[in-house]
């Protein structure tokens, strides 16, 4: 957000200023969108999936897993699907998308090489908290951490690993503590950066349209910084710690696909019956990382 301040602030010859404040610092990630709507803030950024009864369908984006896709496909992916979709169904009435990307999905960090379903059998993991169910799937143990405590835990052999995006590796030095990552996608998050309607509707026409022109960018530009950022922690990690990276056999990984399926279509069928288009924003979806991956 700090590139699409400058940005904005460049294409509007300085008309348009913006102070962040990062880290919580003014408002939290549990009441970031309800900050907004109170005028606290312009504009906030926080992860959909904080707010899981707000925003579930937004969050099937994040929460089917299995899906092999980096940043930069399932940011530009998220950034159409609320385009195609109504406010209202999204969670999204009385406010303005400014731009949303995702992280990459999560993977399995380990101490010990995990190659197959036997392997990860009664390991102690750490997960975020949509990963749960499915880290029980596969047979592992889920251990509720945040993640001030994760890395204490893994130095201590609390745990044995834990679920996360690859640049933890560096940027909170847990290469320090596990040498294996399974190269399975599970779940991944959600980011939407939104500001209220009314405010929104305030500023000048010529100011809108260069923040809906960099929203699209913005989404592509995020995921695609993400991505090589995350190259250079895995980069870093093998080099400096001996991380390895696991590959999957095809049969293996049909197993995992199989446990998984179940947990894929009761939280399609969930959102489904809240009276939500579930299965066609997962068709949409599918459709839309296959457009971007293809050059």
């Amino acid at each position: 957000m700090e590139r699409w301040a400058e940005e904005l602030h460049r294409r509007t010859d300085g008309q348009v200023s913006v102070n962040t404040f990062p880290g919580g610092t003014l408002l939290s990630a549990n009441n970031m969108y309800d900050g907004v709507r109170s005028g606290v803030a312009d504009i906030g950024l926080s992860a959909t999936s904080y707010e899981p009864a707000r925003f579930p369908l937004i969050n099937l984006a994040g929460s089917l897993t299995g899906i092999d896709v980096n940043s930069t496909v399932a940011s530009q992916v998220v950034y159409d699907l609320i385009q195609d979709f109504p406010a209202d169904q999204l969670g999204l009435e009385g406010y303005k998308v400014i731009t949303a990307f995702t992280s990459e999905p999560g993977y399995l960090h380990t101490q010990i090489p995990v190659d197959t379903l036997d392997d990860l059998e009664g390991q102690e993991i750490r997960v975020p908290g949509d990963a749960t169910e499915v880290l029980e799937a596969l047979g592992g143990v889920p251990v509720g951490l945040g993640q001030a405590e994760t890395g204490e835990a893994l130095q201590a052999g609390v745990v044995d690993g834990y679920v996360g995006s690859r640049e933890t590796l560096m940027d909170l030095q847990y290469a320090r503590s596990v040498q294996y990552i399974t190269d399975y996608p599970l779940t991944n998050v959600v980011f939407v950066a939104l500001m209220d309607r009314q405010r929104w509707e305030s500023l000048p026409e010529d100011v809108q349209e260069v923040i809906d022109d960099l929203g699209a960018e913005m989404a592509h530009f995020t995921g695609d910084y993400l991505d090589s950022h995350i190259d250079k922690s895995l980069t870093w990690a093998a080099e400096e710690h001996g991380v390895e990276t696991r590959t999957l056999s095809d049969q293996e990984a049909r197993k995992w696909t199989e446990r998984l399926k179940p947990i894929n279509d009761e939280r399609l069928s969930k959102v489904a019956e809240r009276g939500l288009p579930a299965h066609e924003f997962h068709e949409r979806m599918l459709e839309l990382i296959e457009n971007y991956r293809t050059p």
